[in-house]
């Protein structure tokens, strides 16, 4: 885990190896969700990135019985 400080402004920086593991870049929108007790900082990805992201997910489940 990594520790970042809040500046006077509110602003924080997102450490290297955190935005090389997450491709990010200078620009690059992420969206801030309050989740629980935490903040969840998630990059916005442009919808041609994510074909094929789901390629291999199993989608067999079990209905429930009351459902058709």
């Amino acid at each position: 885990m990594t520790t970042v400080t809040v500046s006077p402004k509110y602003q924080i920086v997102i450490p290297k190896e955190i935005r090389d593991k997450f491709h990010l870049s200078a620009g690059q929108k992420v969206q801030i969700i309050p989740f629980s007790n935490r903040i969840e900082v998630i990059p916005e990805r442009k919808i041609s990135d994510m074909r094929g992201f789901l390629k291999g997910i199993d989608t067999s489940f079990s209905k429930e019985s009351d459902r058709l």
